[in-house]
């Protein structure tokens, strides 16, 4: 029996010192206190920038995965990641026109799914999933590399990424980038512990009018978003569906957009997505490409695939468009047509707005001032080139050789530099910045005849 007359008083301390220590981690963030899902052991492992990292994968029946790529199903397998193995693995292949022109020109580089949790709880350091893509029609490995670089630089919500050297079962296989997939450990990461939902919106037939994946209100009827609700990255209620369809019912009045649109953060994606041309997104015919955030009530979207970026979306089509002028020269404030910008509300809703399209415009004048005027994006883009060059040369898979790596990196700089001035013209009201405009008065463009853009890599380079 405990003998000391200052017992009770110790345990009634002890347990004060217990509560406040609680409430103290509770209240941690604002506390100063960085929570752990805002710098996941991931992050600085796989996802270290500065390096190019390794994976070898290990599977019993590599030839019989790459005979039955095309059904995107799943196969155990361990994966060796810089020295350190994870077993019970979850892969396959993914993709849709890069998965299908793979297999059709006879081609085994096929993009990669890595799942975690796929048979087990397991993850690697918090991290659920990740990608490997291939750099499909991307003969500078970089455009997606860049093009999140940028997003991150613009403080929109990103997927890491990073280079990894990838071997199977020992044998080389390729450089490939991963990529952080948008799922729990990116929403854990982005938003904190109480995230919200996230959801990729996409179309089953492009023929279809898809005005749900064009962030279009229509009606209250949830069958109306299937396009959405169906591709919901985590468990859905009728309530979450309602606040979707209510958000986009005060986006396409037009008014009080706060209350639906997270507009600042949107606004930055538009300024990287905008500058970088890509057609296969939101703002092209397509109207895909991207991830839908909600959280109470209010839109974001964030970003995802660029490997058509950089005004190479219509490479290999029967008539192709390689004016490089017309792309380097693209108009910031239309950057579609009308027919595809009335039918974009989240982007035409918010250029209709003075406030927002100065905002707007501000954005553009921070990326092109602080990321290409700087200095910092040539610096960048050399320190990756230098950094991959070496496994480009001996990737024994690759869709292009070295020499046509080097004419694509050099291509995407050159590009990048080219219409980071014709932006900073359009800003400055030197170059006209609409289609109708442009159609009128070409003569203050940015010379981009030194620019080919079938040399960041198109389609015939698969014939080769």
């Amino acid at each position: 029996m405990l003998k000391n007359k200052f017992i009770d008083g110790i345990c009634m301390f002890v347990m004060a010192l217990a509560l406040a220590v609680t409430v103290f981690f509770m209240k941690g963030e604002s506390a100063g206190l960085t929570p752990a899902s805002a710098a996941p052991g991931y992050e600085n492992r796989l996802f270290d920038k500065s390096r190019v990292h390794t994976i070898d994968i290990l599977i019993n029946d590599w030839d019989g995965f790459l005979e039955n790529a095309s059904k995107e199903e799943y196969t155990a397998c361990s994966l060796v990641i810089d020295g350190e193995v994870f077993s019970h693995v979850g892969l396959r292949a993914k993709g849709n026109n890069s998965l299908r022109l793979t297999e059709e020109y006879g081609l085994d580089r096929y993009s990669l799914k890595v799942e975690f949790d796929h048979y087990t709880y397991g993850s690697y350091y918090g991290l659920d999933k990740f990608s490997l893509n291939s750099s499909f029609q991307d003969n500078s490995y970089m455009k997606t590399w860049i093009a999140y670089d940028m997003m991150e630089h613009m403080g929109v919500p990103t997927p890491l990424c990073s280079y990894v050297w990838v071997r199977v079962n020992g044998e080389d296989w390729g450089l490939f980038l991963a990529i952080e997939e948008p799922e729990e450990s990116f929403a854990k990461r982005s938003f904190g512990a109480d995230f919200g939902k996230l959801y990729k919106p996409d179309y089953k037939s492009l023929n279809e009018d898809n005005a749900d994946v064009h962030l279009r209100y229509t009606d209250d009827d949830f069958d109306s978003y299937d396009n959405i609700f169906r591709n919901a990255k985590f468990d859905i209620t009728d309530d979450d569906k309602r606040r979707i369809i209510e958000a986009l019912e005060i986006l396409a009045s037009g008014e009080n957009l706060e209350a639906a649109v997270h507009v600042d953060e949107v606004l930055r994606y538009f300024t990287v997505q905008v500058f970088v041309v890509n057609m296969d997104s939101y703002l092209g015919r397509t109207g895909h490409n991207y991830f839908l955030y909600e959280e109470d009530g209010i839109l974001s979207i964030l970003p995802w695939d660029y490997n058509l970026a950089f005004a190479t979306y219509s490479l290999g089509m029967p008539d192709p468009v390689n004016d490089a002028a017309l792309y380097v020269n693209y108009p910031i404030n239309t950057p579609a047509s009308g027919e595809i910008m009335k039918n974009r509300p989240l982007y035409h809703h918010l250029m209709k707005n003075d406030e927002y399209y100065r905002q707007y415009h501000d954005c553009f004048d921070y990326l092109i001032e602080s990321y290409f005027e700087s200095g910092y994006f040539q610096q960048f883009i050399e320190d990756t080139r230098g950094m991959i060059a070496p496994y480009v040369e001996r990737d024994p898979t690759a869709f292009c050789s070295y020499e046509d790596f080097e004419l694509g990196a050099d291509t995407l700089r050159n590009f990048c530099l080219l219409r980071a001035k014709s932006v900073r013209g359009q800003l400055n009201g030197t170059i006209p910045s609409t289609i109708a405009a442009q159609s009128e008065d070409k003569s203050s463009f940015i010379d981009a005849s030194s620019v080919w853009l079938p040399d960041m890599g198109e389609i015939a380079d698969l014939k080769d």
